[in-house]
This record gives structure tokens, sequence and C-alpha cells, in this order.
């Protein structure tokens, strides 16, 4: 099956790149805001952690919609649940209500992040040995036409 030009592989494999490192700078992001409780603008909202959709195409590297990768979106993630420390003297504890005395912490779990990291960084790497790959297939057809 025809896909595009000679270097269209390279393009796949560039979109893949470029996806998965938006992928290591969120977990990185993540990581960084694990004890954040206040919001952008100070307020006592305790940071929620950020997920990336990729969607089929890249278009403005491999010019198709069909071929390649690319970032759709970053969402908060609102499914799970922030997490709950009892400390009534921490400046952030909850005042009132049923979660009096207890701080909102973000919903980042290290050990998930880290998977999330080490998933990004395989596929980094796929996308690396492919575009090796297909940059051998090349010189070896050069050869064979030289």
């Amino acid at each position: 099956m025809f896909v595009g030009g000679m270097f269209t592989t390279f393009d796949i494999a560039a979109s893949g790149l470029r996806a998965e490192r938006a992928r290591m700078n969120v977990v990185a992001n993540n990581m960084a805001n694990v004890n954040t409780t206040h919001n952008r603008y100070g307020d006592i909202e305790a940071y929620r952690r950020q997920r990336v959709f990729f969607k089929p195409g890249a278009p403005e590297v491999t010019g198709s919609a069909r071929w390649g990768v690319s970032v759709e979106a970053v969402k908060p993630d609102y499914d799970t649940q922030l997490v709950h420390k009892w400390d009534p003297e921490h400046p952030d504890a909850v005042q009132e209500g049923e979660w009096k005395g207890y701080v909102a912490y973000p919903n980042i779990h290290a050990a998930m992040e880290m998977v999330d990291m080490m998933v990004a960084a395989r596929a980094y790497e796929a996308n690396l040995t492919s575009m090796e790959s297909a940059k051998q297939v090349h010189r070896s057809a050069l050869q064979i036409i030289a």
C-alpha cells in the first residue's frame, strides 16, 4: 500500500515523537504539581492531574488526516477523586463541611505517573527505531541504484 512520498515514514515517526514528547511534558508537569493546593490565581483549589488525548492523523506533519498521530487535547482529570489528608493545622485545610480538617491534594499518584512516563519513553524509542530502520532502507536503496 503506497502511503505517500519517500519521506512519509519519517513524517509518521516524527508525528509520534512529537506526541510522546507532549505526553512526557504533561507527566513532568503533573509530577511537579504533586503537592499544589492552590490554583494559578492563588485560591485554594488542588491541582488536577492533566491527561493527554491523541487522535489519528497529523496533517501538519504528514499532510494526511489518516497517517501519524497528534495531540487532540490536554484535559484535567475530573474522573478520579482528589487525595484528602487529615491536617487541621494546615492553612489550606477545609474549614467546614464533611471534609473539615482535611487538605485536598492533587489526584496525582507518583507510581502511575512514572508508569505513564516509561510508556511514553518506550513509545518515543520505538518511533526513533522506526526512523533508523527507514533510514537504513533508504540508504540500501541508494546503494543499489549507485
